[in-house]
């Protein structure tokens, strides 16, 4: 355990999510600790003032992007040839316009620009752009899933989440199926297990489980 990276995580985060599909699809092991984000771990902060999650340390490096923890897995095995997609344009519109008006939809009351309504119009410009390219192919960049489908599949998942209701009833069909059979993939219930805070027990886990 004490060779293997280190991982700390958050199960909810989107960020923390795709660095784990990443991580779990190349089988790259990691000694992940799970962490709370409103009280995180000393040896978190020791490594950078104000540590995000996802957060990787390998070997004295540390990786503090998700895209990088990414890109760190899939260069160790890359199975599903996922990097061939890694600079998609999609993901930094994702990363900032998309991103930028989930937050303000979701929690709009933490920002002074929180016209939720507003945000979340202009998120659904985002999803229909999305939907225009689904309609061409089951996935974002052809027929199997890729590193930009795993990259937003989390925000948009995220998105659905304050009103499911409306979300469900948008006239976006090809969008609705891509959501619905990455949620239910075997891959994505498999990062979703819930793990005690690392912090509270001292116990970190390998992951992928390589007993699973």
């Amino acid at each position: 355990m004490a060779a293997l990276p280190i991982l700390y995580s958050f199960r909810r985060c989107p960020f923390a999510m795709r660095a784990r599909m990443a991580i779990m699809i190349s089988q790259q092991p990691v000694q992940l600790r799970e962490v709370r984000l409103a009280d995180k771990p000393d040896e978190m902060t020791a490594l950078m003032g104000a540590p995000t999650v996802p957060l990787l340390v390998d070997q004295g490096r540390v990786v503090e992007e998700s895209l990088q923890v990414m890109h760190w897995a899939l260069a160790h095995n890359d199975p599903e040839n996922w990097l061939a997609s890694a600079n998609n344009p999609l993901i930094a519109q994702n990363d900032g316009p998309f991103k930028h008006d989930l937050d303000r939809y979701k929690y709009a009351s933490r920002y002074e620009d929180g016209d939720a309504m507003a945000h979340r119009d202009g998120g659904v410009r985002h999803l229909q752009m999305l939907e225009q390219r689904l309609e061409r192919a089951a996935f974002l960049d052809g027929t199997v899933r890729s590193f930009v489908d795993i990259a937003l599949f989390p925000f948009v998942r995220q998105f659905r989440i304050p009103d499911k209701g409306w979300f469900d009833a948008q006239p976006l069909p090809h969008l609705h199926q891509w959501l619905s059979t990455l949620t239910d993939s075997v891959l994505f219930v498999g990062v979703m297990e819930k793990y005690p805070v690392w912090k509270d027990t001292g116990k970190a886990f390998v992951f992928p489980d390589p007993n699973a």
